[in-house]
């Protein structure tokens, strides 16, 4: 696979003013994210990992290091229209994201802002609806649709754009389980049948669980990188930065503590009542 999103040595700093002084919210993150991949990134709050995604599409630039975007670098003012048309965002509030009063026009924002032809954005706005799931709610009026359905639109109007990348900027955080799990299987589907690169900013542990690769941010800094199942079987470490573990790898862990001989580092409901049912059949 080739390189999609880098970043070499990446710092940013929060200026500060009379009352605060400067924040050091990235403190030399260097990392490679892969084309095609699904990317979720942790950390508790002011971890650095919202400061992160911004400037993976050129949101902020970094105060020091470079961030490049298949090869251009975000600080290159000419390249910027590229960059944000490979590089989607969604936010934490879908309303922040919502320009138009009617579902339509709303998705067609940015093709129109790119300068696509007519035809090709009634075509865009018709494929993105129905990625997401929205195509019946065409006409409607965004600010009547709950929150899960607001996040899939805002989903939408990125992939009007056609990116090769969409980064998710605890884009579940404000929605109920129900609309978080509209929106994780949208993600999900885009990444399966798309093979859109995902990367997911979240503070759900569960919402790691079919994540090709973990990414967990500290005080600025990457902490841990790995798989599911090598993350989250770190649980004191990750306990220690303020985290928790899926509840799959709770269960799990407490099934062993109290002398179950059974697997701690299974992450997926699937994996978890797989080993369960092991663990606790007759043994032949």
């Amino acid at each position: 696979m080739s390189t999609i999103l880098q970043t070499d040595n990446v710092s940013f700093t929060y200026p500060g003013d009379e009352t605060k002084a400067p924040t050091l919210a990235l403190d030399g993150v260097s990392l490679e994210i892969e084309r095609g991949s699904f990317v979720v990134v942790l950390g508790h709050n002011g971890s650095g990992k919202s400061t992160l995604a911004k400037t993976l599409n050129a949101v902020l630039l970094p105060s020091g290091g470079t961030v490049y975007v298949d090869g251009m670098d975000t600080k290159d003012e000419s390249l910027l229209l590229e960059i944000r048309r490979r590089i989607g965002m969604v936010f934490q509030n879908p309303d922040n994201q919502i320009v138009a009063n009617v579902v339509e026009e709303d998705v067609a924002f940015a093709p129109e802002n790119l300068g696509v032809p007519t035809e090709e954005i009634r075509r865009r706005v018709d494929d993105a609806l129905e990625a997401v799931g929205m195509t019946e709610f065409t006409l409607h009026a965004p600010h009547l649709l709950s929150g899960g359905q607001k996040q899939r639109i805002a989903i939408a109007g990125v992939l009007a754009m056609l990116p090769e990348c969409i980064v998710l900027d605890e884009s579940t955080a404000m929605l109920d389980p129900m609309g978080r799990r509209e929106v994780l299987n949208v993600i999900e589907g885009l990444h399966r049948e798309k093979n859109i690169t995902v990367v997911l900013i979240t503070h759900h542990m569960n919402e790691a669980e079919h994540a090709d690769r973990v990414l967990v941010m500290n005080g600025g800094k990457l902490a841990m990188d790995g798989t599911p199942r090598e993350v989250f079987s770190r649980a004191e470490e990750l306990v220690a930065l303020g985290l928790a573990v899926p509840d799959t790898v709770a269960l799990l862990r407490g099934l062993h503590d109290g002398g179950v001989d059974i697997p701690t580092d299974a992450v997926t409901v699937e994996d978890c009542a797989d080993a369960i049912v092991q663990a606790f059949s007759p043994r032949t």
